[in-house]
C-alpha cells in the first residue's frame, strides 16, 4: 500500500523503499518506520506529507519525515523496538476487541506471569523461543525491558474492565520471539509450568522448543527509536 501511494503521487519518479523490519500476519503497528530512496531531493517536506497522508489508506497514517544521509540503512542503524502484547483473560471479549487484543478464556495467574516476565531481562539463549530454530541462527540476544502489567496505554468503551500488556524492549527478535515468550507466560499463569522452568529454558545448554505461540491478534510494535 505505501508503495502503491509513493508511485501515485511521486508520478512516475523512480524510487525505492525499505522498512525498518518485518512482523507477523494480523500484527499491528504503532509506530514503525520505513527508508525513501529518491535520485531528487524533495523539495517541500510539509508538503508531501500532507500529500502522502491525503492519499494512504485509512489504517495508516505518516507521523513525521526526516532526511538522512547515503550512509545510513534503516535495517543496519541500531535501534531498538518495542512490542506490546496486549490481553484479558476469563471470558469472551466483545468482538470490536478480536484485532488488537488476545482473550485467554482460562483464568490466569497474573501476579505470578509478572514475575515471569522479568527473567527474560538481559542476554540469554532465546533459542527456544525462535519458531524453527536452526544451528545457524543468532540466539544470545538481549532484553533490556520485560515487564507484565495492567493496561494503561490503550483504552475504548468496548474493553473488559481488566486487560494487561506485556512490554518488551530490545535491538533484535527471533522468528515469533515475543509471542512464543507469551505463550510460555501463558502456560506459566495457568499452572502447566514454573518459574524454574522459564530459568532453564534460558540457559545456554538449553535444548527446550517451546510449542504455544499466542494469538498474533494481541501483539503491537508499538514503537520503534534509533539510536
Amino acid at each position: 500500500m505505501i508503495d502503491r501511494t509513493l508511485n501515485f503521487i511521486l508520478e512516475g519518479v523512480t524510487f525505492k523503499t525499505l522498512g525498518s523490519g518485518r512482523t507477523d500476519a494480523m500484527v499491528s503497528a504503532n509506530e514503525t518506520a520505513f527508508e525513501l530512496f529518491v535520485y531528487e531531493k524533495i523539495a517541500d517536506e510539509s508538503a508531501f506529507l500532507e500529500l502522502f497522508n491525503h492519499n494512504l489508506p485509512q489504517d495508516i497514517r505518516a507521523l513525521a519525515i526526516e532526511e538522512v544521509d547515503a550512509d545510513f540503512n534503516i535495517i543496519q542503524h541500531s535501534k531498538i523496538k518495542e512490542y506490546v502484547y496486549l490481553f484479558t483473560h476469563g471470558q469472551k471479549c466483545h468482538p470490536f476487541c478480536a484485532p488488537i487484543m488476545s482473550t485467554i478464556l482460562e483464568d490466569l495467574d497474573v501476579a505470578l506471569m509478572m514475575e515471569g516476565a522479568k527473567l527474560f531481562e538481559g542476554t540469554h539463549n532465546f533459542k527456544p523461543y525462535c519458531f524453527r530454530a536452526t544451528n545457524k541462527g543468532k540466539y544470545i540476544r538481549t532484553i533490556t525491558s520485560c515487564t507484565l502489567k495492567e493496561n494503561t496505554l490503550f483504552t475504548a468503551s468496548f474493553f473488559p474492565k481488566k486487560s494487561y500488556t506485556l512490554i518488551v524492549k530490545g535491538k533484535g527478535f527471533g522468528r515469533n520471539q515475543i509471542r512464543l515468550m507469551m505463550g510460555t507466560l501463558i502456560k506459566l499463569g495457568r499452572g502447566d509450568i514454573d518459574l524454574q522452568y522459564i530459568e532453564d529454558s534460558l540457559k545456554p545448554e538449553s535444548t527446550e522448543v517451546m510449542d504455544y505461540i499466542a494469538p498474533a491478534s494481541g501483539l503491537l510494535l508499538n514503537a520503534v527509536t534509533f539510536e
